[in-house]
């Protein structure tokens, strides 16, 4: 962090106390109040830290107003339109595209740490058959603790890079798997001659009986769903893993920490939970009667996938979804489909009626991606894993940017007490 170059002055009573302020290199200023507490004995009040930085990072910037997302400074839509899913990884671990030669090392390295412990596959069948594949996810992402015990000492660096290639190239596997399970077929395993995203759907859609051929279009549209869900700042599963992180916890649990707030229908269910608006609707003619629902204030009703809790403006990673699911409906023969009808036909409203352009409620990327999914024949169940999956290296990155920060020290936010003060036992005879 840079020396602050102003001050914000801050007065209480008649006490005045200078608080530093920090200009990052995009954003808004930081007013820094760490000393605060020392020397004013008052805290900030901050729920849901929708106004704190909690971290510097160097990873992710997101300016909601201009509906702009960098990654290291490069545009969303430049990495998804001229590059692939595990060039992105290398950018967000460490922080520069890669050579031809450091990227052919890397592929290698994420292709040969696909496969699993094959004691974990006992690990699977402990769970009911109908188990969620998200609670599957967080028990085996946890357990990975007990497998690789040479890849959890986070104090040495070589054990952190092995923990997070195992956790980018095992995620995939993991996710399949959850899925295989939960529809009772055999598990798949990973092939080294299959690209990320195509072997992640020959693990969920292969089947020992036949072959399967992963098509290039639906392998494409695949890894750009993982691109647009790399990372995306500090939100509530990202906070969840650096603050476990910053007990020292091993990078398995961390991780798994964040799946599980990832689980959440406000985070990562964002896109089934829209899915399910779509179905709901049901058919074209129907959607009057849910727009004028959704304008009515009185009604708890809401339209999902549209609008976003930091973008004021247009998702810049919706257009790139579009795109992908034009191609993928088009490509399955079903742009015919009542569903994709009824999403097309609320998405022209979107972008014509005065209500939700003065709202600012355009599609967002999980308005598209749901669609996707489904289209390429997975269960709604699978919608977050599938998020889980991609957001793991931003996980990953930011889990490594907070060990390696000198300021690094356990989260411990504070309160604003309103209970009982202080009172006397009382005896259960006297009560």
């Amino acid at each position: 962090m840079t020396d602050a170059k102003k001050s914000a002055t801050l007065t209480i009573g008649d006490q005045s106390y200078a608080l530093p302020i920090f200009s990052p290199t995009a954003g808004p200023d930081v007013i820094d109040i760490r000393k605060l507490y020392g020397e004013a004995g008052v805290f900030t009040y901050d729920p849901g830290f929708t106004s704190t930085a909690s971290c510097d990072s160097t990873i992710t910037f997101i300016d909601g107003g201009k509906g702009e997302l960098l990654h290291r400074g490069y545009p969303i839509d430049q990495l998804a339109s001229k590059s692939h899913y595990l060039e992105i990884c290398y950018l967000l671990l460490y922080g520069e595209l890669p050579t031809a030669a450091a990227l052919e090392d890397f592929e290698l390295t994420i292709t040969r740490h696909t496969m699993l412990h094959e004691q974990m596959v006992n690990f699977f069948r402990g769970f009911r058959r109908d188990a969620h594949p998200m609670a599957i996810m967080v028990g085996v992402v946890g357990a990975m603790s007990a497998f690789y015990h040479d890849s959890t000492d986070i104090a040495d660096p070589q054990q952190r890079e092995i923990a997070s290639h195992r956790l980018i190239a095992k995620m995939p596997t993991i996710a399949a798997w959850a899925y295989k399970y939960s529809i009772g077929q055999p598990f798949v395993y990973p092939r080294n001659d299959l690209d990320y995203a195509a072997n992640f759907l020959h693990m969920c859609f292969a089947v020992p009986a036949e072959e399967y051929h992963v098509d290039p279009i639906l392998s494409r549209a695949m890894d750009r769903i993982f691109i647009l869900h790399a990372d995306h700042e500090q939100n509530a599963s990202t906070s969840t893993v650096r603050l476990a992180s910053s007990s020292g916890a091993n990078p398995f649990a961390c991780i798994a920490a964040g799946i599980a707030c990832l689980w959440g229908p406000a985070h990562g269910g964002a896109n089934q939970a829209c899915l399910e608006m779509l179905k709901e609707i049901g058919t074209v003619d129907r959607i009057p009667e849910f727009i004028a629902r959704a304008k009515d204030k009185d009604d708890p009703f809401r339209l999902m996938g549209f609008g976003h809790r930091v973008y004021k403006n247009f998702d810049p990673r919706a257009t790139v979804m579009k795109q992908s699911a034009d191609e993928v409906l088009d490509l399955l023969g079903i742009e015919n489909n009542p569903l994709l009808q009824v999403a097309k036909e609320l998405e022209r409203i979107a972008l014509e009626d005065e209500y939700f352009a003065e709202k600012k409620l355009f599609p967002n990327v999980d308005f598209y991606s749901g669609i996707i999914l489904e289209a390429m024949g997975f269960t709604t169940s699978m919608f977050t894993p599938i998020f889980a999956l991609s957001r793991t290296v931003g996980w990953i990155s930011q889990w490594k940017e907070m060990i390696a920060d000198p300021q690094n020290k356990i989260g411990r936010p504070r309160q604003l007490y309103l209970g009982e003060t202080a009172r006397d036992y009382v005896d259960i005879e006297n009560r």
